[in-house]
């Protein structure tokens, strides 16, 4: 029969064990934010679209990215990977305040992007959120001084992608929250942003033309 030593040591190497593994399973997740960021809410330009109810036709890949593979800003071109679109919008974020703020979100349409030399990374989301308020409320959970979270890096994008020299802009546009991701491939952060955000940038048309359609 094993002595009450043995016993009482078995026992504490169970619940050793457990607590690691309670503590792997529990810890928050971390991942990458940018060094830069920038966020707007939305305002009453955006009135004709500011809930889903008032637009309520999804957003799709086509409409955001359209047939051009390439976007250029003054002789700058960023060149699309890979697109995916979702309707599990947390999926697409990391941290428990961007997560929990994406409730009642109906899809996530993002493109990874990565400059013609090769030299820049980017990516462009669109959330479709419920109305303006929610968007306001995305745009708050993502801004990194206000907890920790933010997108994923998206599917194609380099792993050597520089998120401590990269610049976000994260935008309210009536009920959609849109995000603008760019920053240098790899560990110099010498390559200049400015163009390639400014490329994607374009992207956000979309949405103008929906407040033009409904009469805004």
């Amino acid at each position: 029969m094993l002595s009450r030593t043995w016993i009482a040591v078995a026992v504490a190497g169970v619940l050793a064990g457990a607590g690691s593994i309670l503590f792997v399973t529990l810890r928050p997740e971390t991942g990458p934010s940018p060094a830069t960021f920038r966020g707007e809410r939305t305002s009453a330009l955006y009135d004709p679209i500011a809930t889903r109810a008032k637009d309520p036709r999804p957003v799709s890949e086509q409409e955001v990215f359209g047939q051009a593979a390439t976007l250029t800003s003054s002789g700058v071109a960023m060149n699309r990977r890979q697109v995916t679109v979702s309707t599990d919008c947390a999926e697409a974020l990391w941290g428990s305040g961007p997560t929990s703020a994406v409730t009642g979100c109906a899809r996530v349409v993002r493109a990874s992007f990565s400059s013609s030399d090769g030299a820049v990374s980017g990516q462009y989301a669109v959330f479709d959120m419920a109305d303006g308020a929610s968007a306001d409320r995305l745009v708050t959970a993502l801004d990194p001084k206000d907890g920790e979270g933010f997108l994923r890096l998206a599917p194609g994008q380099p792993p050597s992608f520089d998120a401590g020299h990269s610049r976000a802009e994260v935008r309210a546009l009536g009920h959609f929250a849109v995000v603008n991701w760019v920053g240098p491939v790899g560990d110099e952060g010498r390559a200049d942003l400015t163009f390639p955000q400014l490329a994607l940038e374009t992207l956000s048309g979309f949405v103008q033309r929906r407040v033009l359609s409904a009469g805004g």
